[in-house]
């Protein structure tokens, strides 16, 4: 509870907040991009690329449900689709790297398609409101912490004979 309740104003400004319809998912955005049109929502994934185009960045996301403190979960399976995010001015693509995890606060504007391999794909398109990259080594952990052990083993024993003894601790 203490979690959730200090990562909800880090990961949406304050600012943001009246403004966000967190009733809205991806799957809806997804099928009627039109008819959540300047609505503002909260989505979440990995980045794929960051491409400029024009004075904007074209930010694509390989989108992924947000756990309780809107985090994108590690799992790439568990992907509804992708989506683009379309930052105003000019983003140096080594300040959000693909594989890099966000959550991210945009109004939608419809979509756009582009070509995947042999196919075209249609995006739901966000104007990018704000961004919250997350630690790598945190978004692949879910936030677990590092375990620790120590153990302490031995064999004994002598003509005709043999035991076995160990002690161990584990964190």
């Amino acid at each position: 509870m203490l979690l959730s309740a200090c990562a909800s104003p880090q990961v949406i400004p304050k600012e943001l907040e009246t403004q966000v319809d967190r009733s809205i998912s991806f799957l809806q955005v997804k099928d009627s991009p039109s008819s959540y049109k300047h609505r503002t929502v909260v989505l979440g994934g990995e980045v794929l690329s960051v491409k400029r185009d024009g004075d904007n960045t074209r930010i694509e996301i390989l989108q992924l449900p947000l756990d309780g403190s809107l985090q994108p979960v590690a799992d790439r399976t568990k992907s509804l689709g992708r989506f683009l995010g379309v930052q105003q001015g000019v983003v140096d693509p080594a300040t959000l790297p693909a594989g890099t995890r966000i959550t991210m606060v945009g109004e939608v504007t419809g979509a756009t398609s582009l070509p995947i391999d042999d196919a075209t794909y249609s995006y739901p398109t966000l104007a990018v409101k704000h961004i919250k990259p997350w630690e790598p080594a945190v978004a692949q952990s879910g936030g677990r912490g590092v375990g620790v052990g120590i153990g302490i083993g031995g064999i004994f024993g002598g003509r005709g004979g043999g035991g076995f003894g160990g002690v161990g601790v584990g964190f």
